[in-house]
């Protein structure tokens, strides 16, 4: 196989209809069949000028219109079989109890669901079962819908596998393809793929976009060989997994204790009664919340509903403590990368966010205050996930969750009870 073949192994393009740059090992199908997108799988309506139909629901990857092709290069087999594991950590015993059901599905060929608290060390519980397919020359992927995530997850990933070719895409990534044996990628890139992967690994799956997006569930099925499996990783599973798994078309294994072994923090509830923010100054609670979350030393994540509060909650702050290193962070943010690791590194004190923060990064003796924790943007499990940015390390393992709200909501009481729960195992 050449090189420029290598590189396209089990990725899939659009090319026109008269286009001649099809080769040996690649096959082209219609764009568009019988009205259905053949990338994402969604039903096409929009009409072209031209009068060809095309997907919207797509078209951040290139516009698929019935004028174009669909070209598939066949999957690579010639990955070399090594372990490649440079990791030499030691998983806790339920870790290993997780770990040996992940190999013993992944020798079955069957699709499961690890349910695991935040913070169980699920990265490390899937090391061992990387390092067995690696060792038979499979080519693996690991998914996730947030780039944060992809950007963590990378540096883990080459530390730990040290022999093994380790690629990273994501929107913000501009590269060309290329044939790593692992691709760790947000789920969107896995529009790109067809029948790529021996296994597949989707973390966070009831994260936004993942979630409820029928586009990338197509792309996770369609990314995988039809003799591969997947793996789907969540502290908080979707009702639909959960009823697969107690009608036993999926198998799960749960963990409801971190790694540290130390319960999950459970969120304090603060009832406010006059709004959080009146004519540019904070309410003098959650004044008070703030300034002595600031002057124990520790980082703080304030999360907000909406971007558009975030210029006056900054104003409010910074008036309140003027010495405090201070930003915000929202998902369109230019700079989200560059600030996110900031905080990570103690280069600022407060971090203001919306929910684009609530699951899969990790900081280090963080605490968590929730501003409008009854609002509608907060479903139970995002509360769940906000919540466990806390207590992650074992030297410190406990730490402030503020739920600040004017309404006890559904989601709340859900939340704190679901907490409650995990922690009596």
């Amino acid at each position: 196989m050449t090189e420029e073949k290598e590189s396209l192994a089990g990725r899939q393009w659009l090319v026109d209809k008269v286009d001649n740059s099809i080769k040996e090992g690649q096959t082209a199908i219609p764009a568009i069949e019988n009205g259905i997108c053949q990338r994402c799988g969604s039903s096409c309506w929009a009409h072209l000028p031209s009068g060809f139909l095309y997907c919207r629901a797509c078209v951040v990857l290139g516009r698929l219109d019935e004028g174009k092709l669909l070209v598939r290069q066949a999957a690579g087999s010639h990955y070399p079989a090594r372990a490649g594991m440079t990791w030499t950590g030691q998983l806790q015993e339920r870790q290993e109890g997780v770990s040996r059901f992940l190999l013993e599905k992944f020798a079955a060929k069957e699709d499961c669901l690890v349910e695991a608290v935040t913070g169980a060390g699920k990265t490390e519980m899937i090391f061992p079962l990387l390092a067995e397919a690696f060792s038979r020359g499979c080519r693996v992927a690991i998914a996730t819908p947030r780039i944060d995530v992809v950007n963590e997850l990378y540096p883990r990933l080459v530390a730990a596998f040290g022999e093994v070719e380790i690629g990273k895409y994501h929107g913000r990534e501009e590269k060309e393809a290329a044939n790593e044996q692992l691709v760790i990628c947000t789920t969107h890139q896995l529009l790109k793929y067809y029948q790529a992967f021996d296994l597949l690994i989707i973390d966070e799956i009831d994260s936004f976009p993942y979630a409820g997006n029928p586009q990338l569930h197509f792309a996770a099925g369609n990314a995988v060989k039809k003799t591969g499996s997947r793996v789907f990783l969540t502290a908080t599973p979707p009702e639909d997994l959960l009823k697969a798994a107690r009608q036993g078309k999926l198998a799960i294994v749960r963990l409801n204790r971190r790694f540290h072994g130390y319960p999950l923090p459970v969120p304090r509830l603060d009832l406010y009664v006059k709004p959080f923010l009146t004519k540019g100054r904070l309410h003098p609670k959650l004044a008070w919340r703030i300034k002595m979350a600031a002057k124990s030393g520790h980082p703080l994540l304030v999360f907000l509903p909406r971007i558009a509060q975030m210029p006056q909650y900054f104003a409010a702050v910074k008036r309140l403590l003027p010495d405090l290193r201070l930003a915000t962070v929202y998902a369109q943010d230019p700079d989200r990368l560059e600030k996110v690791e900031k905080f990570r590194k103690g280069d600022l004190d407060l971090l203001l966010t919306t929910t684009i923060l609530e699951r899969g990064v990790t900081f280090k003796h963080v605490w968590v205050i929730i501003v409008a924790a009854d609002d509608e943007i907060y479903s139970a499990a995002s509360l769940v996930q906000i919540a466990g940015r806390v207590g992650r390390d074992k030297q410190d393992p406990d730490g402030l969750v503020l739920f600040c709200y004017r309404r006890y909501s559904r989601q709340i009481r859900s939340a704190v009870k679901q907490i409650k729960e995990m922690n009596r195992g």
